[in-house]
């Protein structure tokens, strides 16, 4: 068959999962417009969880669901890049970016530590200790590959990153307002501890106008985080010769972390106009809506219970260690009652 026939076959392979991870993009949008406190992203893997665990998922639909949740999911990150400048971070103060350094660092060595306690696979522990530390299950999908994780490892974390940071929505504001913050050091925190970006806004923007905008800086620069860590994953899979046979070794740099940077140093420049920005912001929430719905068809109810306790736990765990980081980094900035 020559190359360009094989290709079309291939590209056509992919539109039957893709038709309804777009279509539930779009939903997902038109819901949020009607409705702007309801994240399309979070919409999004909640119905491909439920979908999933009330409906068998046609076969037709693999080739699709595979790449909207890898190689969309990537181009959604990298112009997600684009929703932060240099000088956003820089306005936060040094003491609030060391500390949010040191937040996801500590945040990381502590699940693994905890996983290693309690017998969880190297792969899966790597998995939450991302996804909880940095930014949810863009930061799960974005490793996956490097600690070679297999399906149902990336759908049991996908599925604890929905669980405790959908928890963390409500009990974030109650808890942040019963220690007497105020709306800068609410925000702080919430942008700090809180999984999701998407569950980010949801509560840092309930408990106030001022507390949302500084949550979504202190998690974007979390976001930022994303790039050293798979770096320094990357680092130590190649070192330590980890990976199953026959598998690839990960780039020492991820291409999609270069784009991110990239897009990042573009949007610090402020050349983009607003209109264009935008259309981009748009353009990246729909194919990370698209990616989430994509990554909930993985999420199996039955596949969670299978794992057993021991993850959920890590994940409850993983979420109070992170809390208290977060907490402690508060307290250092000396926002505490700002």
């Amino acid at each position: 068959m020559p190359a360009s026939s094989s290709s079309r076959v291939s590209s056509l392979s992919l539109v039957p999962g893709l038709v309804p991870c777009g279509l539930v993009s779009v939903l997902a949008l038109v819901v949020n417009r009607a409705l702007p406190a309801v994240s399309p992203l979070l919409i999004a893997i909640v119905l491909g969880a439920l979908l999933t665990n009330i409906w068998t998922i046609p076969e037709s639909w693999s080739a699709g669901i595979t790449f909207a949740s890898k190689k969309l999911l990537r181009v959604g990150i990298v112009l997600l890049g684009l929703q932060l400048a240099v000088g956003d971070i820089l306005s936060l103060g040094w003491r609030v970016i060391v500390g949010v350094i040191l937040v996801v660092t500590l945040s990381i060595l502590g699940t693994l530590a905890m996983a290693r306690a309690l017998g969880i696979s190297r792969p899966l522990s790597i998995l939450i200790a991302c996804g909880f530390s940095i930014c949810g299950a863009a930061a799960v999908a974005g490793v996956e590959d490097i600690a070679d994780a297999d399906e149902e490892e990336v759908a049991t974390a996908i599925a604890l990153v929905v669980l405790f940071g959908t928890l963390m929505i409500p009990l974030a504001p109650l808890a942040a307002h019963a220690m007497g913050m105020g709306e800068s050091a609410g925000g702080t925190w919430i942008g700090a501890s809180t999984h999701e970006v998407a569950q980010v806004v949801a509560a840092a923007g309930a408990y106030g106008a001022s507390a949302l905008s500084v949550a979504v800086i202190v998690k974007l620069t979390r976001v930022v985080l994303l790039a050293p860590v798979a770096v320094a994953l990357s680092l130590a899979a190649r070192s330590r010769g980890t990976l199953r046979e026959g598998t690839k070794r990960p780039p020492i740099v991820p291409l999609f972390v270069v784009g991110f940077l990239v897009m990042v140093g573009l949007g610090s420049l402020h050349i983009m106009p607003p209109q264009a920005l935008a259309g981009v912001k748009l353009l990246q929430t729909g194919l990370l809506a698209a990616a989430m719905f994509a990554l909930g068809l993985g999420v199996k109810i039955k596949g969670l219970i299978s794992v057993g306790g021991k993850p959920v736990l890590l994940g409850a765990m993983s979420t109070v260690w992170i809390a208290l980081l977060a907490l402690a980094m508060v307290a250092f900035s000396g926002a505490m009652g700002a």
